[in-house]
């Protein structure tokens, strides 16, 4: 059935006096998350990391106390952990794939073993939201396996985050599952991320998105800058596997930055900027830095939304070095150039926006829009099978803006309107608003109404 403009505001007071009481409660939740993320497991999980020596890909694997298959085991056992506390909440294991020679990165066979944790859902068990830090780590020449290599910022800082959330987040239930990985072979490829993506594929996973944490841990820049507050939000535009169909609408419809891992980093901006507002989340339109890689980027590539969480300023003398003093410059990614609380944060950053995507509703699959010669936009979708959705909201912002700036509530239906509002002058989009409060990530029109 159509709603018009002269109902909305009273399905607005009708949502919100329903959800008041609820979103409370959530509200409270996060906070007491981002108040339950410890500074002092961080510092003592990255120190262990770093103390392995090396987490080099092609390390020894069967020392207990240096190389890669010291520190993965180390993981494994860590989530275990975690997971007898929470009564069996997580399942742990290994996610392997084995690698021949590549001629470039990989010098002798391997197998790279990536460890997940999954905290499934109540009510969604196979739709999942995924945070993940690095195990591997590297010196100056990438296939230096053997020398010092504590990779203290370059990713012990991100997979410590991961556990630490692991740690917060199992005392909570989610309808959506949610995985923390511990991904290998970053530095000599993207091997791990590649390998997790095919087996989610084989699977027939849901991803609602992947919250990929690479460097979390500096605050000084290689250009002087200090900034505890700052962090990056990369995320590519569009799906790297659109069809030619899509990209051929899009030039008459819109959307060049309308992607879904685009909208997942709009997600993770508002819910900080809601629940954190001390800290300065910082949107980067572009996948990876200029010309560089993550472990995002694998997901990206079959059609997944992924972004990479990072500091603000990143110190190059402290990443990919030998340990080494030259001219005075003390080079090498050791503990000492860590900054724990401001991980703390990033980790509760992540904490949040986990916990809010569990929590959240489905997002819509589809959604039409028209109002072509109009002075109004249209709006249609299907209903969602869930009994704890509210109903639906409608974004909409000028189409120079970043972020989604108005809203409109319009109640549990499959079809709005807003009056007044000429399509050509704004983009749009529409969120699924759960009973408690949480909304999917905003999904951007995908078919035209004719």
């Amino acid at each position: 059935m159509k709603r018009s403009y002269s109902l909305n505001f009273l399905y607005t007071l009708l949502f919100f006096f329903i959800a008041s009481s609820v979103a409370a409660q959530k509200a409270k939740d996060f906070y007491t998350i981002i108040n339950g993320v410890s500074e002092d497991r961080i510092e003592q999980d990255i120190a262990t990391l770093a103390g392995f020596g090396t987490r080099h890909t092609l390390s020894d694997t069967l020392s207990n106390k240096r190389g890669i298959g010291a520190a993965r085991r180390w993981i494994f056992n860590e989530f275990q952990s975690i997971a007898k506390n929470c009564d069996g909440c997580i399942q742990v294991s290994y996610q392997k794939n084995y690698n021949e020679p590549d001629g470039r990165r990989i010098v002798k066979p391997v197998w790279i073993n990536n460890v997940i944790a999954i905290q499934r859902g109540s009510k969604y068990p196979n739709r999942f939201v995924i945070m993940s830090g690095d195990i591997d780590s590297r010196i100056s020449d990438p296939n230096n396996y053997t020398d010092d290599s504590p990779g203290a910022n370059d990713n012990a800082s991100g997979m410590a985050g991961t556990i630490e959330a692991a740690r917060v987040l199992s005392q909570y239930s989610f309808e959506n599952s949610i995985i923390y990985a511990g991904l290998a072979g970053e530095e000599q490829g993207l091997y791990g991320g590649k390998g997790l993506a095919q087996y989610a594929q084989e699977q027939g996973w849901e991803i609602i998105g992947i919250l990929n944490n690479d460097m979390i841990g500096n605050i000084k820049g290689v250009d002087g800058v200090i900034d505890n507050r700052t962090f990056r939000i990369f995320s590519e535009p569009t799906p790297a596997n659109e069809s030619e169909r899509a990209r051929k609408s899009r030039r008459f419809y819109g959307g060049e930055v309308d992607g879904i891992s685009r909208q997942l980093a709009r997600y993770i901006h508002k819910t900080v900027r809601t629940y954190m507002p001390e800290m300065n989340p910082k949107m980067i339109y572009r996948l990876d830095r200029f010309g560089r890689g993550g472990h995002h980027r694998p997901f990206n590539d079959v059609g997944y939304a992924g972004v990479r969480i990072m500091e603000a300023h990143e110190n190059y003398t402290q990443q990919h070095q030998d340990i080494r003093e030259e001219n005075g410059i003390a080079y090498g990614d050791v503990l000492e150039a860590v900054n724990f609380g401001y991980a703390t944060k990033l980790t509760a950053v992540n904490a949040i926006n986990l916990a809010a995507l569990a929590w959240a509703p489905p997002a819509l699959k589809e959604l039409s829009i028209g109002g072509v010669v109009e002075a109004s936009a249209k709006f249609k979708w299907s209903k969602q099978n869930d009994e704890n959705i509210a109903g639906y909201k409608i974004y909409w912002r000028d189409t120079t803006s970043p972020t989604w700036d108005n809203s409109r509530f319009v109640g549990n239906v499959t079809e709005a309107t807003l009056e007044g509002i000429v399509i050509d002058n704004y983009f749009f989009g529409v969120s699924t608003v759960g009973k408690n409060g949480i909304e999917s990530p905003v999904v951007f029109p995908n078919k035209v109404m004719r």
